[in-house]
C-alpha cells in the first residue's frame, strides 16, 4: 500500500477538494462560511459521497438537483472557509496553485466522475470551469499519472488515464471499491 492512498491517510475536510475537481460547487456564505455540493450521474455515486462526507465528521445533505440527478452536499460550516477560498478566484471556480493530490483525494474524484471510457480510465471534469482543466492535467502529472485530456466529443471532459502502470497507480491510489454497484465503474 503506498503511503498516499486513500486507505492509509486519516480521512479530513482537505480530501473534498478531489469533489472540486469534478463537477463540485463551493458557495460562500459573507465569507464566514462556505457549503459544498457536487451533482452525479448514478444513485451509487450520491451514497458513497454521503458516507464520505459522514467519515470526515460531515452530515449530508442528499437530495435531487432541479434537473432530477442525485445530489450531495455539506451544511454551511466554518471548516470549509479554506477550502472554499482556495477554490475560488473572485466568483470563479479555481485550482489552488500547486495542488497536491494525495489518494483521499483521488478516490472522491473518482467516486463522483470516474468511469471506463475507450482505452482508459476518464476522471471527469467540470464542463463549467474549463479553465481548471489544465491545471489538474499538471497536478495528476506530479503524482504520477500523466494524463491527456479528452474533450467533449471524446466523452469528456475528462482526464484519461491510460496504460497498465498508471491505472495500476490510480487504483493504488484510490482503494477499494465502494459498492458493488461502483465495479463497472471503478478503476481495476
Amino acid at each position: 500500500m503506498s503511503f498516499f492512498s486513500a486507505e492509509a491517510l486519516q480521512p479530513g475536510v482537505a480530501d473534498l477538494a478531489g469533489l472540486l475537481c469534478a463537477s463540485g460547487q463551493v458557495a460562500h456564505f459573507a465569507r464566514r462560511a462556505a457549503r459544498l455540493s457536487v451533482v452525479v450521474d448514478e444513485a451509487w455515486r450520491r451514497d458513497a459521497l454521503a458516507e464520505a462526507f459522514a467519515e470526515r465528521g460531515i452530515d449530508p445533505e442528499v437530495g435531487v438537483s432541479d434537473e432530477e440527478h442525485p445530489l450531495v452536499r455539506t451544511a454551511f460550516r466554518t471548516d470549509l472557509i479554506g477550502l472554499a477560498g482556495a477554490w475560488t478566484r473572485g466568483a470563479a471556480k479555481a485550482v489552488p496553485v500547486g495542488l497536491a493530490l494525495d489518494g483521499a483525494a483521488l478516490r472522491l474524484w473518482a467516486l463522483a466522475a470516474g468511469r471506463w471510457v475507450e482505452n482508459g480510465y476518464l476522471l471527469g471534469l467540470d464542463p463549467e470551469a474549463p479553465e481548471t482543466h489544465e491545471p489538474l492535467v499538471q497536478a495528476v502529472t506530479r503524482i504520477g499519472l500523466p494524463a491527456g485530456l479528452l474533450g467533449v466529443r471524446g466523452g469528456g471532459p475528462g482526464l484519461r488515464l491510460t496504460g497498465r502502470r498508471r491505472i495500476g497507480r490510480l487504483v493504488e491510489l484510490v482503494g477499494r471499491v465502494p459498492s458493488p454497484a461502483a465495479e463497472p465503474y471503478w478503476p481495476g
